[in-house]
């Protein structure tokens, strides 16, 4: 076991390496968040939201953002076209085993979240004087852990469902984004209809940013754990880790 635990980290090296030699991709991984926090600071910078500014607002939900675009949707379209390449059965005949391969992947993944976490918190508290909430470090370490290792495994879920590597943008992008505009991450919902309020908080992506806009919010009391939707968080974790585990595919499909 701990021989197969040097290899997944190997795994992480490699997968580091060769996220840095895309520079393309690597590039706009990191420049996204910060012109959405940009673009949405500029329009909306002058509304009113009760006691919190624009920026207090978007620099939690857009590391929500960030962490689930590094986890989840790298990981379903990364996976997906490695399977499509033959590179995920080609691993499988060599003597690295395939969970840590996963494990590698996985893992490379969120260290670029975490990476985009701390970028962005200072591009907040440098630009628009939003401060971190340190006194609520733990909540915000768990908080962080259980969404990322939540959206991996759903993204890894995700590959049983998508045909081929050319349609993984597709179904990815269908997938995460109307969630997002609809559960508290571009859009404040508390202006939005009631049921699509309570369609949003059947997902994990919701409970994901309320928990997070609570750890930032200067008036939060206590520690800053929210207990309800971290169990909702972690419920769509196990859920996905289910999935994958029974539709994986390590095999390219056949069109």
């Amino acid at each position: 076991m701990s021989g197969g635990i040097g290899l997944a980290l190997r795994q992480v090296h490699y997968e580091n390496r060769a996220f840095w030699r895309n520079p393309a991709a690597a590039f706009f991984t990191f420049v996204f968040p910060l012109m959405f926090m940009v673009i949405f600071n500029v329009l909306f910078g002058g509304l009113g939201r009760g006691s919190s500014s624009a920026s207090q607002f978007y620099t939690p939900t857009l590391i929500v953002f960030s962490v689930i675009t590094a986890t989840f949707t790298n990981i379903a379209m990364s996976v997906t076209m490695a399977r499509d390449e033959g590179v995920l059965k080609r691993v499988r005949g060599t003597p690295l085993p395939a969970w840590a391969f996963l494990a590698g992947r996985v893992l490379h993944a969120i260290l670029i979240a975490a990476l985009l976490v701390m970028i962005i918190s200072a591009f907040g508290a440098i630009l628009y004087q939003v401060r971190f909430p340190w006194e609520r470090l733990p909540a915000v370490v768990a908080t962080l852990a259980v969404g990322a290792a939540t959206f991996s495994s759903l993204g890894l879920a995700l590959t049983g469902v998508i045909p081929n590597g050319d349609a993984a943008p597709a179904v990815v992008n269908a997938t995460i984004l109307p969630l997002e505009f609809i559960s508290n991450i571009f859009i404040d919902m508390r202006q939005a209809p009631g049921w699509l309020n309570s369609v949003s908080e059947i997902f994990p992506v919701r409970h994901f940013a309320d928990a997070m806009l609570a750890l930032w919010n200067p008036t939060t009391a206590g520690s800053g754990f929210a207990p309800g939707d971290l169990l909702v968080i972690a419920g769509w974790g196990v859920a996905g880790l289910l999935l994958a585990l029974r539709f994986f595919s390590w095999e390219p499909r056949i069109s």
